[in-house]
């Protein structure tokens, strides 16, 4: 009986763990990512080359993740594909999951060659990036999303600043911050935007479910002694509204906020600063599962990736695992990916192994609601917005224009409005700006009524089908045949 073949793409802790549930079913294996190292953002370390300090006391199950690594890129049945990019997804016949469009190469470098994969299944585990409100000063030189900053305090050892203030939602604030002082910034301080009482009501709820989760007290509990150690204040309810500076950011103002994010009248302070490093929690990437079929779901925090009990979304042999699913963190993202790449290569519903990691899942899904209701967007934010204040960076549209377009109902629709403003047209192809320019238009004018016209599907901000950047001459070559079984040089892991 020949083995089924299961296309894994991403290769962080939930791509990692469905490869290797993928390979304990007896499947065969190609694991895709854009990156040259698998790992994800969480297990970002230096390159070898680099002579680091040991990486295992700078992050929490390094010795499990290298274990696994090995596990995985070691086994005869798996195909690492590094530095290689899904830039479409094309609908099969049959019931089967679409074909996987690969570019294989550095995203900069010539060369690149075109694959295509046709796996018996294909687990997407592609994960999130940061989600950035916009604010007076944001598009500033110095103005860092907050996954920017960690990526390369952990990847290069290169500090953004001397004097940086991390601020935004949520857990993240906090790796983010131990990076940067490890990396050798002074943090001047760590500001959640959310006030005590929204924090205590979240985290509160059903306090019970908290004793599955014992190992984030653990990582909380050294994250408040680093912070400790080198004296940065955390402080609750507090948020940065305003950069300022000469060609670069060279001051905040930060200022309490209210349950619903409205700024407390006097409360503005201003801070010298070089650098800051904003998030307000996490967008999933969601173009290869909307590219896929898969239906979406809307819930605490946004829209993700619906599931079932088995990790399988609504598109035929397509499984979901992660962060694209809701984001609950690297143990949940792990149970989930180990779940999906174990079924994916149809391996039996109902053992004890995999009975553990449904709970586990279920666990990881509830700490993913409590996590959105303790941490969750005011609704107010948008207050802090003036006409001028830049909301697409890549195309500099304003928030005066988008408030035009909203205003006069030739302009209104999506479509329409995104030509006349521009927002969301630039080289990230409305990655970061869109959600954020979907939900101001929504406030704007009201639930979207747009229709599919001339037989387009109906605009989201999801909804692109290419998905990475192809040249037109990669484009218009011939793609190659897929290798039939592992191929290529496998990595060296001590």
């Amino acid at each position: 009986m020949t083995a089924r073949h299961v296309v894994v793409v991403g290769a962080g802790p939930a791509g990692l763990a469905a490869a290797e549930g993928a390979l304990a079913a007896g499947a065969r294996v190609t694991l895709v990512d854009a990156a040259d190292q698998p790992g994800g953002q969480y297990h970002r370390m230096l390159p070898e080359a680099y002579a680091a300090a040991r990486p295992e006391r700078l992050q929490h199950g390094w010795r499990a993740y290298r274990r696994r690594l090995g596990r995985v890129l070691g086994h005869a049945d798996c195909a690492w594909w590094a530095e290689s990019s899904v830039w479409a997804l094309e609908q099969a016949e049959g019931g089967r999951p679409p074909r996987v469009h690969v570019l294989r190469g550095p995203a900069d470098g010539a060369g690149r060659r075109r694959t295509v994969l046709e796996g018996d299944a294909l687990v997407l585990a592609v994960g999130a990036h940061d989600r950035v409100l916009p604010f007076p000063g944001w598009e500033l030189p110095g103005v860092f999303t907050a996954g920017a900053a960690q990526a390369l305090a952990k990847g290069e050892r290169v500090v953004v600043g001397d004097r940086v203030v991390v601020a935004g939602a949520g857990p993240f604030l906090l790796p983010v911050a131990a990076a940067l002082l490890e990396a050798g910034s002074r943090v001047l301080a760590v500001l959640e935007a959310n006030p005590p009482g929204t924090l205590a009501r979240g985290w509160s709820r059903r306090p019970w479910q908290l004793a599955a989760q014992a190992g984030k007290g653990a990582e909380l509990a050294a994250y408040a002694a680093g912070l400790a150690r080198h004296r940065v204040p955390y402080r609750t309810g507090r948020a940065v509204v305003e950069a300022r500076g000469n060609g670069r950011v060279e001051e905040v103002v930060t200022a309490q906020l209210r349950a619903d994010w409205s700024v407390v009248p006097g409360s503005e302070r201003t801070v010298a600063v070089d650098a800051v490093c904003v998030t307000h929690g996490f967008s999933p990437q969601l173009e290869l599962p909307v590219a896929a079929g898969c239906a979406l779901r809307t819930g605490p925090g946004g829209e993700f990736t619906a599931v079932d009990d088995d990790q399988a979304t609504s598109a035929p042999g397509v499984y979901a695992a992660g962060e694209i699913t809701g984001v609950a963190g690297a143990p949940a993202a792990r149970a989930e990916g180990a779940l999906a790449g174990w079924l994916a290569a149809g391996g039996p519903p109902d053992t004890t192994v995999v009975r553990r990691l449904r709970r586990s899942r279920d666990q990881g899904r509830a700490f993913a609601e409590r996590l959105a209701r303790a941490h969750p967007v005011g609704a107010a934010w948008p207050g802090w917005l003036r006409p001028e204040t830049v909301v697409c960076r890549c195309e500099e549209a304003d928030y005066a224009s988008l408030c035009r377009a909203a205003a006069d109902p030739s302009s209104s629709a999506a479509r329409v409005a995104k030509l006349e403003t521009r927002a969301g047209l630039g080289p990230c192809q409305a990655r970061v700006c869109g959600p954020t320019v979907a939900e101001l238009t929504a406030r704007l004018t009201g639930p979207p009524a747009d229709r599919p016209a001339d037989g387009l599907p109906a605009p989201a901000p999801h909804r692109r089908p290419v998905a990475q950047p192809i040249r037109l001459g990669e484009l218009a070559a011939a793609p190659e045949p897929a290798p039939p079984r592992p191929d290529g040089p496998r990595p060296h892991h001590p």
